[in-house]
């Protein structure tokens, strides 16, 4: 090897490669930066949002006059939207109430976005899925391709471009009914101590909604919209159903289905939640043996393709040195 020559690994010069692990790492640790500096307080917007749906149920309206005041230019895009979409007779009445479900159990109160959802169905296949077509067709960037290859790319993308907002909507479903029942059990516990002590049941998911907002904060909202429906509207069992809709968790029906039973017969509050909360922790405690039990397997992946060949260059490495060195030295 000349003295003019760059070391190499594996074919790969080396300074290269440790120019671009420290510029990754550099960019990770930006990234980290600018993710802790932006971290924003959620309870101003929680508790503004929880305010415009008690002046919703007290006015009796679908908006509150300042949202709606607010929302002008949006609402006569969804209206151009929903106009559109009814003009091309796609719209149906029961999509867009199963699209407003998906909404409000990913934690998005507007309603408006239903027919965005629909929308992005409709448009999305046609600009990303076109798109893809004609640079795959219509370009000489992938001629080195097989037509099935080619086809494939295409169809996925369609597919991928049409599946897009449910994939979005289910991703945060999935997240928020998660931080849901983590916190279930404990909130089940203060509603017991709540009915022991002779709270009303909208005074107590007041008080649990109160002392669980910071921890779990999904579960505080939900908490705090169901009291104040129960306070102003008039079937408390439509309050409790709302709950089971706006939650993707059969644990809440299986709440909101006692809490039915026991406003319907006066069956005992307390002894009800009790027996529940014990179920749900040891449901939780069984699913956390489950991950525990998954852990060596998972881990066997990576501790094959990451941390064994390190330590295989730790150890072998010094003696393959030596070994290059005397064997070098030998022939000259």
């Amino acid at each position: 090897m000349g003295t003019g020559q760059a070391p190499t690994l594996l074919g790969v010069d080396v300074t290269w490669a440790v120019t671009g692990i420290a510029g990754a790492v550099a960019l990770g640790v930006l990234a980290m930066l600018w993710g802790a500096l932006t971290i924003h307080d959620p309870m101003a917007k929680r508790v503004k949002a929880l305010a415009e749906r008690r002046e919703q149920l007290k006015a009796g309206i679908t908006a509150s006059t300042k949202r709606r005041a607010k929302l002008v230019q949006r609402n006569d895009t969804t209206d151009w939207i929903r106009g559109t979409l009814k003009s091309m007779k796609v719209l149906q009445d029961d999509q867009v109430k199963q699209a407003q479900i998906k909404l409000m159990q990913a934690g998005i109160r507007s309603k408006d976005w239903a027919v965005a959802v629909i929308f992005g169905r409709m448009v999305l296949p046609i600009v990303l899925g076109g798109g893809m077509a004609f640079w795959v067709y219509g370009t000489e960037y992938f001629a080195d391709w097989t037509t099935l290859k080619r086809y494939g790319l295409v169809a996925g993308s369609l597919i991928l471009s049409y599946k897009a907002p449910d994939i979005f909507l289910k991703n945060k479903i999935a997240k928020r009914s998660d931080a849901i029942r983590k916190g279930l059990p404990d909130a089940l516990d203060l509603l017991v101590i709540c009915a022991e002590a002779g709270l009303t049941v909208d005074a107590a998911f007041h008080r649990v909604a109160k002392e669980l907002g910071r921890g779990y904060p999904e579960l505080g909202d939900e908490f705090t919209l169901t009291a104040i429906e129960l306070g102003f509207l008039t079937e408390r069992r439509t309050a409790f159903e709302n709950l089971a809709m706006r939650v993707d968790l059969e644990a809440v029906k299986g709440v909101v289905t006692t809490m039915i039973q026991t406003e319907k017969y006066g069956t005992p509050l307390a002894s009800a939640l009790r027996v529940l909360s014990a179920e749900f922790r040891n449901e939780r405690m069984m699913r956390a043996e489950e991950k525990a039990a998954r852990l060596p397997a998972i881990m066997t992946v990576p501790l094959i393709m990451f941390i064994l060949p390190v330590l295989f260059m730790v150890i072998l490495g010094p003696a393959a040195c030596s070994i290059s060195d005397t064997m070098s030295s030998g022939s000259l």
